[in-house]
């Protein structure tokens, strides 16, 4: 399930370092080995750090978020004029094809690959919780392209990269259920579809521990505003997990 929370470091207000230092003060009262360097805490002047909970749905102010759906958490940055949608969906509107969402990023679990995206139904195979795992099946699968995997670095874990688009030759409307089913959470059902032929994404497979995260930025069309597909991939570029401490 797909939640968010806040995460706070230890934080001190201005009021509770001043009483600790009034203690310090009067512990070292008359002790000469006593140095002014004993009355500050590192602790106590450490500087506070929130990152906000992503929101569920709708629009986002910009900013960094922690996104907790994955064992691990991570975070993004996000700029203005970006909605959110079921916590677990990004997407931003090209003006020339308003209401689409031409840009997006995309990250729930994924543990079901058809061995075909077109002919899908009854081929949705469940892949092992391995990183590797799934790029292997998705780039096994037909009707799609997918270049290869390269290794890449999401804060602190490893992961793999490669960009998912429809075989040239494929017409998505000769599919199964008329889309292009590249992935899902269940075994009976498409959960990640295209449903246009320009449609494509790039993939960061995330190694959690022996556990799998997936997040991908794509675009609909291959029309979209070269501009807004850049900013989609800095919003991409900017996800990074953290361990725990």
């Amino acid at each position: 399930m797909w939640t968010s929370n806040r995460r706070s470091r230890v934080t001190h207000t201005a009021y509770s370092q001043q009483v600790g230092a009034a203690v310090a003060l009067l512990m070292c009262f008359g002790l000469a080995a006593c140095t002014a360097a004993e009355t500050t805490s590192p602790a106590s002047t450490a500087e506070a750090r929130t990152v906000a909970p992503f929101p569920q749905s709708g629009e986002i102010d910009a900013g960094t978020y922690l996104v907790t759906g994955y064992p691990v958490p991570f975070e993004i940055t996000v700029p203005d004029g970006w909605e959110t949608v079921d916590g677990a969906n990004l997407l931003k509107d090209d003006p020339k094809h308003a209401g689409e969402g031409a840009v997006f990023l995309v990250f729930w679990p994924a543990e079901y690959v058809p061995t075909d995206a077109c002919a899908w139904q009854g081929a949705l195979v469940q892949v092992d919780r391995t990183a590797e795992a799934f790029v292997d099946a998705m780039t096994a699968q037909t009707s799609t392209r997918t270049t290869p995997a390269v290794e890449v670095a999401v804060g602190d874990y490893s992961g793999l990269e490669f960009d998912h688009s429809v075989e040239s030759n494929v017409d998505i409307t000769d599919c199964d259920g008329g889309k292009f089913c590249v992935h899902s959470d269940r075994a009976q059902e498409c959960g990640r579809w295209y449903s246009d032929q320009g449609e494509r994404e790039t993939y960061r497979v995330v190694d959690l521990n022996g556990e799998r995260a997936v997040i991908a930025v794509g675009q609909f069309l291959e029309s979209i505003d070269p501009a807004l597909v850049r900013e989609a991939r800095v919003v991409f570029d900017s996800i990074v997990f953290v361990a725990p401490d």
